[in-house]
């Protein structure tokens, strides 16, 4: 099982570096970029500490910890897919601190041995009772999962509703919603298969463990599989302002047809949207974009602009 999440790792690291070479990268490039070190460094540390996960609490606690991060990934990278001229917001870091906060407790915690003996992820008779503090972490961590699933959700059937800039590069969305309702479904399962371990004590905590992170293998070596299929997430997407066809256009004209296409092209085109500006008033959606208005009107975006 431990070469199932050093294959997953291996996979997050190799679409990284497809990521790396696409130009220009939009924002939700840059959140996927952050996604994948998180998948690839997270499967890669539980497949070195799986053998040995139980005997370190407070190391099994931190890698526990890292489930908090997958959900705000999932759910920034589905927010900014549809607003790549929107500046990132600071604000949306506060996302991260449930995970930030319970390192620093975890850190904090190991300075204190006699407290430190309550912090573990498995139940056992045996152990102290868990802190208050700890226990309020766990059920964040297991409730995070669940919630940024849904939130992830619902802004993506709001891309598929609105006619938005990203669906006009012909950029098939459907693999990303059925995945993430299969892996929401999944996960979900395992955490409620943790809580039963815990409340009525079944199950062990190494198959929830081994469970979740399979999952997330599972879900690494799908974003590669759909992701190379829809080659706009890994590979540079060249605009329909600059395509290859605009562009071997206007390198093969002559100046003189050039110049009487572009005119009467123009004359066309300005008549159209002045027309569909009366009639359909688009500038009332607040959502308008140039590929929008283009793809409405049915013209080049490069002869709109």
């Amino acid at each position: 099982m431990t070469y199932i999440f050093f294959i997953a790792s291996f996979n997050a690291f190799f679409f990284l570096g497809l990521l790396l070479r696409k130009k220009p990268k939009a924002l939700h490039d840059r959140i996927l970029q952050f996604w994948l070190i998180y998948l690839g460094v997270s499967t890669a540390l539980y497949g070195i500490t799986m053998n040995f996960f139980a005997e370190i609490p407070i190391l099994t606690t931190g890698v526990i910890a890292t489930f908090l991060l997958h959900g705000p990934f999932m759910y920034l990278y589905v927010s900014y897919l549809t607003s790549e001229d929107k500046p990132f917001e600071m604000k949306k870091l506060l996302h991260f601190a449930p995970f930030a906060l319970f390192l620093l407790y975890l850190f904090v915690a190991s300075q204190f041995p006699e407290y430190a003996k309550g912090i573990s992820v498995d139940h056992s008779t045996s152990l102290p009772t868990p802190p208050i503090l700890f226990v309020m972490f766990l059920i964040a961590t297991a409730i995070s999962g669940p919630i940024y699933f849904v939130l992830a959700y619902r802004k993506y059937k709001s891309l598929k509703k609105s006619n938005d800039s990203f669906s006009a590069k012909d950029v098939n969305l459907e693999w990303l919603g059925m995945l993430m309702t299969i892996f929401g479904v999944v996960w979900t399962i395992f955490i409620l298969i943790a809580v039963i371990h815990h409340v009525f004590h079944l199950f062990s905590m190494m198959f929830c463990t081994n469970g979740l992170f399979l999952s997330l293998s599972a879900f690494v070596i799908l974003i590669g599989y759909y992701g190379l299929n829809q080659k706009e997430v890994f590979v540079s997407f060249v605009p329909a302002e600059v395509n290859d066809e605009s562009l071997s256009m206007h390198k093969h004209k002559s100046k003189a047809s050039d110049n009487n296409v572009v005119t009467d092209g123009l004359e066309e085109g300005f008549s159209h949207l002045l027309s569909f500006m009366e009639t359909e008033r688009p500038y009332l959606d607040p959502e308008l974009t140039l590929p929008k208005l283009a793809k409405d009107l049915d013209i080049p975006a490069y002869q709109l602009s």
